[in-house]
């Protein structure tokens, strides 16, 4: 049986003379084409949700400390008299201060554990030298020398000392800092500090607001010079990098050791300061202070939202959260809340911090990609 070719078919094209040869198998003419519609591209309403949750998220420390501040002001009508607020200012401003030297390693993913027992050391340091001289100068040289010197124990001793993470050094020196504090005081406290180093911890800005602790301005100072560090000085940027990208950071040249050793040595030091402030508002210096402040440090900088992984956080945000903590418990005690139940508040808040920061990543990464298939 013979195949036969079927006829031609001609048909017309808009816009052209005459007519084309359409397929041997054509029918009819060909279908309109029409530009191809991308279903998966994502709408822009979709895109300002997306948006505006994570910018919520990103401002989570600051909204849950407005919430408890106006919470705590309709529970307790005292929780927002000026005498009062100067008692949260001055109660936060030893945790505000260590916090901001945690920040600085918790960006180079480390940790401080010693900073409560360093802070005990330098007070006892600074009270026996108060004794002995009887001078504001050498105290304040004495207390932030000490605090350098735990720092500067752990910085080398982790660095050089290859050990594989900071919290073996820093745990270590928690228990030798406590236990210098122990020996050199004889278990006891040691009354009298310096004028000024009681001016800096009691003291207030009398010629301002009378309320304002002179501690907060001194706070103020320490977040400013650590925000002009970070963000205006190279040694600021290696910080992030050492701690965003480790091998990046070899690979562009940054001296990583060098950058891991001065942390520690400003977190140590600044553990001086928050000496200063604790032996100043209680005129003494004792082997007790600063049980468990290495966890309350930890605690602001995880509820400012600084990430373990490194290379993430701002000083503004560690501060929001040694507020936070020491407004939760200045309006704890207020209500007469037990001592546990406190504890059990604060654990409430961390683990509430770090989730919010988990679903936060997440949505910075499905918003760059619903970004990216919009544009």
């Amino acid at each position: 049986m013979q195949h036969t070719d079927s006829p031609d078919k001609r048909v017309a094209v808009p816009g052209t003379k005459g007519s084309v040869k359409a397929p041997a198998n054509a029918s009819a003419p060909p279908e309109t084409v029409h530009p191809t519609v991308d279903n998966d591209r994502p709408s822009a309403t979709k895109l300002r949700l997306v948006g505006t949750v994570l910018a919520l998220l990103r401002m989570g420390p600051l909204l849950i400390l407005v919430i408890l501040v106006v919470l705590l002001a309709n529970l307790s009508p005292v929780f927002f008299t000026t005498l009062n607020l100067g008692n949260v200012l001055v109660q936060s401003a030893a945790i505000a201060i260590l916090a901001i030297g945690q920040l600085l390693v918790i960006l180079t993913r480390g940790i401080d554990l010693s900073v409560g027992s360093t802070l005990a050391l330098s007070s006892v340091v600074g009270a026996l030298v108060f004794a002995e001289t009887g001078s504001a100068f050498p105290t304040i040289v004495a207390m932030l020398a000490a605090g350098a010197m735990i720092g500067a124990l752990n910085g080398f001793g982790y660095v050089y000392g290859r050990l594989p993470h900071p919290f073996i050094v820093t745990l270590a020196t928690l228990s030798i800092a406590r236990g210098l504090a122990l020996g050199l005081s004889g278990g006891q406290p040691i009354s009298g500090m310096p004028d000024l180093v009681r001016t800096i911890g009691a003291g207030s800005a009398t010629w301002i607001a009378p309320w304002i602790p002179n501690a907060a301005f001194l706070v103020a100072g320490v977040a400013i010079l650590a925000i002009l560090l970070l963000n205006r000085v190279v040694w600021g940027r290696w910080i992030y990098a050492v701690g965003g990208s480790p091998e990046g950071a070899r690979r562009l040249g940054i001296p990583r050791s060098k950058v891991l050793v001065s942390v520690y040595i400003l977190s140590g030091t600044l553990a001086g300061v928050a000496a200063i402030v604790t032996s100043g508002r209680l005129n003494a210096g004792s082997p007790t202070f600063g049980q468990l402040s290495e966890l309350d440090a930890i605690a602001a900088v995880v509820i400012g939202g600084a990430s373990f992984l490194g290379g993430r956080g701002k000083v503004s945000h560690a501060l929001i959260g040694a507020l936070m903590i020491g407004v939760i418990r200045n309006g704890m005690n207020l209500l007469n809340i037990e001592a546990f139940l406190q504890l059990i508040v604060i654990g409430v808040v961390i683990f509430i911090a770090v989730e919010t920061d988990v679903i936060r990543g997440q949505l910075e990464s499905r918003f760059r990609v619903l970004k990216a298939a919009a544009e």
